[in-house]
């Protein structure tokens, strides 16, 4: 699943990288004006959901080659999936309420 989330994130986040090249300068009225386009937006919450889940899976990786204890292993795997989802929830509720003006 990793390697096909990081398949995921390779357009992603050329399209991000544009995305942002080509309206620097813009301040943050720019920024809201180009979050207020629809696609922009959708392709930003699909981007954040993508980055965090692979960084989930990427840590669980790591955590389960070096943590050797099972019960320790699977108490921190189950905080760094919690985790990731709640900074990814937090990242697309901070770009809606940008998105939509709040």
């Amino acid at each position: 699943m990793q390697r096909l989330s990081a398949v995921a994130m390779v357009p992603l986040m050329l399209w991000l990288v544009v995305g942002l090249a080509t309206h620097t300068g813009g301040g943050y009225e720019g920024t809201v004006a180009w979050l207020g386009n629809p696609v922009n937006t959708v392709m930003l919450v699909i981007a954040f959901g993508v980055l965090f889940y692979h960084a989930s899976l990427g840590l669980q990786v790591v955590l389960e080659d070096y943590v050797s204890h099972k019960g320790v292993r699977l108490a921190v795997v189950t905080g760094v999936r919690f985790l990731a989802a709640l900074l990814a929830v937090s990242a697309i509720f901070a770009l809606l309420k940008i998105a939509f003006g709040g």
